[in-house]
């Protein structure tokens, strides 16, 4: 007799997924987490009196008949996950030196504001959205497939997939359009994927503008209302989870997953175990060697992690509203190449501190007005970097790092404000809080190896059919998360349904059962819909209105 039926380790949003679907199953499930808050990615932390969310910046697919919002109603959790709508008119803002372009919902909309800003490049402009829509559908429908029937007919359903498959992002937009503004508008938000023009495939690309086709939107309460929305259904369904819980070894016997040991020493059997931790931790660490196929041995050997970033956390005493701050995003990028990101994120030293070439930044008091009522902001820039430059540091301890490192951070910290200055000026001159991750930050508390960002790097061997497969080469271990079908909430969402769906053989539509279900939107910039209750949260409504 096993302990349990499933066993997840980690409860990020795949395994969090993963562990909902079996439940709904009737299987008796317990979620193990390395951290003392559930999340993964989907955490939010409260520091010095300030709630921060590093991994959830804004979800796509959630307006009506969206994948997103199915999957959340259908799983049973929408009405204790509402959300708020970022600025339909520009739920990203970019800013390319002192020109500014802001990307509103619906493609139509994209690309009529494009030809209207660019009319001389009408024509590649429409060549280019038409692309990224018909490769964005193909990949909706791929995600369709209910038996063998379907998959004989994908090759022709996703043609234009096939197509682009080797093509990258940068060699395509130059092909189609000459003006240097236009092309870094095009593939700034490469920075959603992690991988450069020059690198990006192009699929990728598509993937994540077209799941924003529908608009931008952000959990109300932070990210944390996404784990602590499924840590309900999950205990409604007689499903567990304990935190403050790492894994040591995943336990085989026979070449079969049969259960875990935790750090402590204690081992927990389970007829199936999900694996939602990154493959550095699961095939470097919790498997030992000697269980690994010659594939998956060779896999480990080559493996490149998506890029990291540095974090930076702050509040401020200042009137972002009347400074021209709204719900959406900010992508800032010094000159118009886009590829400087990149070039900066390779660099494995900055004993210098070089001024970062660009930055994303948000407000999330924006997003969701209702988070304070002391007229503070929280606010969360990122700026990509290599792991190298902290590598030297990497064998001491969080909370206990030396001098140097924090010497370090300080002077980062001080080259992103000035960056941050250049879209907002003044605004150093207000903050009242900050804090700066790494990827030492991100290794400590998800266990990202390297601090990666996106799990494996986004390159087309490491996606789709190449990417780390859900069901494993040891029977009863699946596996989930960023480096398998996809990143972000939603890849990882779906790969958690995919690994439930295989683990029970069946398709992951019978999870999406449940009914009285409505997710709830609010517009985040207009409180005229809001319900009463959230209107009594913000001090100062007109300022949110």
């Amino acid at each position: 007799m096993s302990d349990y039926d499933v066993i997840v380790i980690g409860s990020g949003a795949g395994g969090l997924t993963a562990a909902l679907a079996f439940a709904r199953s009737g299987k008796k499930v317990m979620v193990f987490e390395q951290h003392y808050l559930p999340g993964g990615w989907c955490h939010s932390f409260p520091l010095n009196g300030f709630s921060f969310s590093p991994g959830v910046h804004y979800i796509g697919e959630m307006e009506q008949g969206g994948q997103m919002r199915r999957i959340y109603e259908g799983l049973g959790i929408a009405n204790d996950l509402p959300f708020m709508e970022l600025n339909p008119d520009g739920y990203d803002h970019i800013q390319i030196g002192n020109d500014k372009f802001d990307i509103p919902k619906g493609k139509d909309n994209f690309r009529a504001r494009l030809k209207a800003r660019f009319p001389h490049e009408a024509s590649g402009i429409d060549k280019y959205m038409d692309t990224i829509a018909t490769i964005s559908a193909e990949l909706m429908e791929g995600a369709k497939v209910r038996n063998n029937y379907d998959a004989l007919r994908m090759p022709w359903r996703m043609r234009h997939v096939i197509r682009h498959a080797f093509t990258p992002l940068g060699s395509f937009v130059d092909k189609l359009v000459t003006d240097p503004l236009l092309r870094s508008i095009l593939t700034i938000q490469a920075g959603d994927h992690g991988l450069g023009p020059n690198r990006a495939p192009l699929v990728v690309h598509a993937a994540v503008q077209g799941h924003y086709f529908g608009g931008g939107f952000y959990p109300k309460g932070g990210a944390r209302s996404i784990p602590k929305a499924y840590i309900k259904a999950l205990r409604a369904h007689g499903g567990n989870i304990k935190v403050n819980a790492p894994v040591s070894k995943i336990l085989i016997e026979k070449g079969r997953a049969i259960g875990i040991r935790l750090e402590d020493g204690t081992e927990v059997s389970a007829d199936i175990v999900v694996t939602n931790a990154d493959p550095g931790i699961t095939w470097g660490k919790l498997i030992e060697r000697e269980n690994l196929n010659w594939m998956m041995r060779r896999r480990m050997d080559n493996i490149r992690w998506s890029v990291s970033a540095l974090s930076l956390f702050f509040a401020v005493d200042m009137d972002l509203r009347a400074a021209g701050m709204d719900s959406g995003n900010y992508w800032y990028s010094r000159q118009a190449s886009v590829e400087d990101f990149y070039t900066y994120a390779d660099r494995r030293d900055l004993t210098d501190a070089p001024q970062t070439p660009g930055c994303f930044l948000t407000a999330t008091t924006l997003k969701d007005p209702t988070k304070r009522r002391d007229g503070l902001h929280t606010l969360e820039s990122f700026s990509f970097v290599h792991p190298d430059t902290f590598k030297k540091w990497q064998a001491t301890k969080h909370g206990g790092r030396p001098g140097e490192y924090e010497g370090f951070k300080a002077r980062l910290t001080d080259r992103m404000f000035e960056t941050i200055h250049e879209i907002m000026p003044g605004m150093r001159d207000h903050v009242v809080f900050e804090t700066l991750g790494t990827p030492l930050t991100n290794v400590h508390y998800v266990a990202a190896t390297e601090g990666n960002l996106y799990g494996t790097e986004k390159t087309l061997f490491n996606l789709g059919p190449f990417g780390f497969p859900i069901t494993t080469h040891i029977k009863g271990l699946y596996q989930c998360g960023q480096s398998t079908i996809g990143h972000g909430v939603a890849g990882v969402t779906n790969s958690g349904l995919l690994a439930a769906a295989e683990a029970l053989g069946c398709h992951h539509s019978e999870f999406l059962t449940a009914t009285g279900q409505d997710l709830k939107i609010y517009q985040a910039d207009d409180m005229r819909d809001w319900p009463e209750s959230m209107k009594r949260k913000v001090r100062g409504s007109k300022a949110a209105a």
